[in-house]
């Protein structure tokens, strides 16, 4: 199958279950939803586009999984789209689950700063929203 989140070709890593991040995206598609987007951008959130607004609460949450960095792309409006860089035997592996909202924009993934999930969840919501993506995901991945 071939996915349309970035890096998707080269994100082999798997978790404890055997999960690999193309996995991860197929359980998220099922998850995301407008409770789990950024409130500034509900308005504009749909079923063809349920990556939009999830990006922070998505990459801590595979951080959780897989360990690594997030970092966030300097956007115009001032805030970060965040993504995940994780060190591997083989390299530095790097996706971003949410980069479809961004349509055919091409992003730059390199010399990103670094995030950090306690400046992030300052935002109660953002913080609950996590949770809350992270919740759904564990009751679907028991037994695995």
């Amino acid at each position: 199958m071939k996915y349309k989140f970035y890096g998707w070709q080269n994100a082999g890593i798997k978790d404890e279950h055997g999960l690999t991040p193309c996995d991860y995206y197929d359980l998220l598609s099922g998850i995301w939803c407008a409770d789990t987007c950024a409130p500034r951008m509900r308005a504009d959130w749909s079923e063809e586009n349920r990556t939009l607004g999830q990006c922070s609460v998505t990459a801590f949450l595979m951080q959780d999984i897989y360990g690594g960095k997030v970092f966030g792309i300097p956007l115009e409006d001032g805030s970060f789209h965040c993504f995940n860089a994780v060190q591997t035997e083989k390299g530095t592996c790097v996706f971003d689950l949410t980069s479809e909202q961004f349509g055919d924009r091409v992003l730059c993934y390199s010399d990103c700063p670094e995030q950090f999930r306690e400046v992030h969840f300052k935002k109660e919501e953002k913080k609950k929203r996590y949770e809350y993506l992270k919740s759904i995901l564990l009751k679907r991945t028991e037994g695995l």
